[in-house]
């Protein structure tokens, strides 16, 4: 029997209420009034390093932040985060090499059941969101659950990416579509 914590890495239906995932939440809370009230670039570095899953050399982001638990989030090389972003990161969301996210911009890997009665149970899922290297996100884009994105892509400002972007491709509105070259 799996616990609500492993099922929610697994990707599968889970309860966040668990006592367990609530713990994670708390002390996920108490590191994040840490990491946004510090002014010390030296200092945030290390409190990434020790709270996700991996940071990679002069990856940054800027606070305020906010993340769900941190420990399913994988930060490329000279990976860049502006003020203000949001990562739901039930399970892994990873972020390429040199990829530069705008201020406001959501990644959100939780889910929520499309049958009724699992809602009202209090049911939740995730789908692992995954950047690719060297991608720009313009300010305010939402990237939705299970959404691949790959190398060099471009998400314009503001952009609801509800489906994969292909490498090199440059999407844009809402939802957002692909611009032809």
């Amino acid at each position: 029997m799996m616990t609500e914590k492993q099922k929610m890495l697994a990707g599968e239906l889970y309860k966040p209420s668990d006592p367990e995932l609530q713990a994670d939440a708390r002390t996920n809370a108490a590191w994040l009034a840490q990491y946004n009230a510090s002014r010390d670039p030296d200092q945030r570095r290390d409190l990434l390093c020790r709270h996700f899953a991996f940071v990679g050399e002069e990856a940054t982001i800027r606070p305020p932040f906010f993340c769900d638990y941190g420990f399913n989030i994988r930060l490329g090389a000279g990976a860049f985060l502006n003020f203000n972003c949001v990562v739901l990161d039930v399970v892994a969301v990873t972020i390429g090499d040199n990829t530069q996210i705008g201020p406001a911009v959501q990644i959100l890997a939780v889910d929520h059941p499309r049958e009724p009665d699992l809602r009202r149970a209090g049911l939740e899922l995730g789908r692992a969101v995954s950047v690719g290297r060297n991608v720009w996100i313009g300010g305010g884009a939402l990237i939705l659950p299970g959404v691949t994105i790959g190398d060099d892509a471009i998400v314009g400002a503001g952009a609801v990416v509800t489906r994969d972007v292909a490498p090199g491709a440059t999407v844009v509105g809402n939802p957002a579509r692909r611009l032809s070259r």
